[in-house]
């Protein structure tokens, strides 16, 4: 064993006795001269130390495996090592009818899966040309808003948790288990839920959700206000978060970049306004934006994107005291989709960024290919760029401020 002291055992050709107390000298390195040769230099590069983080461990945030180079505590290199999770999602696709795919986008981004839904369901709509009616849209944001305040609240609390205020977690958590609640109430699920489809809903909102909806995005506000006083108003947090992880937002763009990871660095870019889709041209919100690009910045921006998500989900239930309930679908839609031969884009503004789905049809029931492009795995990308020359326990922290869900990275 490597480390311990053991005298050299002689070989029984040698007439000597075998085993560890065998008297034989230890062989000496010469060079070609025959003298003896100098011992090996130890190169600075001999020194570094070689961690292994993950892939089970609740500081990567998933299974996510992180080979890291450390010159004393001093990050000198950061590998993101993924496919843990890896389940061939796209592949099995092509082995589903349009409507069974949509389960599958249920497993991708499983913190957010309202999002993935609707990615899908609004790249097979482009395809077969289906027209959603407008409650069904405003359905769609309700949730999905619903989904960001859940998804953020789920990056929050462990930022806290991550640079030692464990307390957090649970204010935060609390505001999403009333969401879930709301989500459980539409569709009888807490986590997977299959509910936004090709054409529209799998439901409309039963009686007196729209009631239970007001009261949580009355009393959310005032519960982001506490976080913030909580949180980013605590000297260790901000101390451990500004300053640390900075992504120029050059960087950000040349990265391709997206979401609250992108906007914490000053890039002002929101799909919902700026490639505006489903009924958001309707709808007055605002975009936070960050100036530094830290893990503060990129906190702080999820906080108060909540916050704008609240105002949307007002307007939207406003909104749908216009239409009458029931016309959650489209009409017509056969129950097997046999989209024209051809292919689509689209996407959407998930929690973590550019959500996009990228079909093939070749006329048939089921998707001849289908490829996501996860936000979550290009903001990945970023870690060993923004996490060297920082400490290791920093690099946790830069870690969760990317917001990583592996279901969706490796897909």
């Amino acid at each position: 064993m490597i480390g311990h002291d053991e005298t050299p055992m002689a070989s029984p050709a040698d007439g000597a006795a075998c085993g560890p107390t065998a008297d034989v000298a230890a062989p000496v390195m010469t060079d070609e001269m025959g003298d003896p040769a100098p011992a090996p230099e130890i190169v600075a590069e001999d020194d570094r130390l070689v961690v292994n983080i993950g892939p089970s461990h609740p500081s990567t945030h998933g299974v996510c495996r992180v080979l890291v180079e450390l010159d004393g505590e001093i990050v000198t290199k950061a590998e993101p090592i993924i496919g843990h999770l890896h389940r061939g999602i796209e592949k099995m696709a092509e082995n589903r009818t349009y409507l069974q795919v949509v389960p599958l986008t249920d497993r991708l981004d499983y913190v957010g899966s309202m999002y993935a839904n609707w990615a899908y369901c609004r790249a097979v709509e482009r395809l077969a040309g289906i027209r959603v009616p407008e409650r069904a849209e405003y359905i769609r944001v309700i949730v999905c808003e619903l989904q960001r305040i859940a998804s953020h609240m789920m990056a929050i609390g462990p930022a806290g948790a991550d640079t030692g205020a464990t307390s957090l977690f649970m204010y935060t958590f609390w505001q999403r288990e009333l969401i879930l609640d709301l989500f459980e109430s539409l569709c009888g699920a807490r986590l997977t839920y299959n509910y936004v489809r090709p054409g529209g809903v799998a439901f409309d909102l039963p009686d007196g959700w729209a009631e239970q909806c007001r009261t949580f995005i009355d009393q959310h506000p005032s519960a982001i206000l506490e976080i913030d006083r909580f949180l980013f108003g605590n000297v260790i947090f901000r101390v451990r978060t500004k300053g640390l992880g900075v992504l120029s937002p050059e960087d950000a763009v040349s990265w391709g970049a997206s979401g609250p990871v992108a906007r914490g660095s000053g890039v002002d870019w929101d799909l919902r306004r700026d490639d505006p889709y489903s009924v958001y041209p309707r709808l007055d919100f605002s975009v936070p934006v960050g100036e530094r690009g830290d893990c503060y910045d990129r906190a702080r921006v999820r906080l108060w994107e909540c916050v704008e998500s609240c105002r949307i989900i007002a307007q939207a239930l406003d909104a749908l005291e216009e239409f009458e309930p029931g016309v959650i679908k489209a009409e017509g839609l056969p129950r097997l989709l046999a989209p024209r031969p051809g292919d689509a884009y689209d996407h959407i503004e998930s929690a973590r960024g550019s959500l996009g789905v990228y079909l093939v049809s070749d006329g048939t029931v089921r998707p001849y290919r289908m490829k996501v492009r996860s936000p979550a795995f290009v903001n990945l990308a970023l870690l060993p760029l923004v996490s060297v020359g920082h400490t290791l326990a920093d690099l946790v922290v830069i870690l969760g401020s990317l917001d990583p869900v592996f279901g969706e990275v490796d897909r």
